[in-house]
């Protein structure tokens, strides 16, 4: 499964949703994950790559880490899988 499969699959989960009603584009505010659903998919994303997210969960638009849209996480989690390596 491909880094951002495996991400709308967490993010679906946490969502209670099925991953088919996750699109790269959408939001986690369209998807209608709140900010506790957030820091459990930031979580999630952490156990299933083996990485650590740079997240400030009280400033989620201050850092590297873009939760803007899944396709953003996606980037951000590939982009931090790769420099582990």
């Amino acid at each position: 499964m491909s880094i951002p499969d495996r991400v709308i699959a967490i993010i679906a989960d946490q969502a209670m949703l099925e991953p088919s009603d996750v699109t790269l584009d959408s939001s986690l505010e369209d998807l209608g994950v709140d900010s506790l659903g957030l820091v459990e998919s930031i979580f999630a994303i952490e156990e299933a790559f083996d990485i650590t997210v740079p997240f400030n969960a009280n400033e989620p638009s201050v850092g590297d880490f873009d939760i803007s849209t899944v396709g953003a996480i996606a980037a951000s989690v590939q982009r931090l899988v790769a420099e582990q390596s």
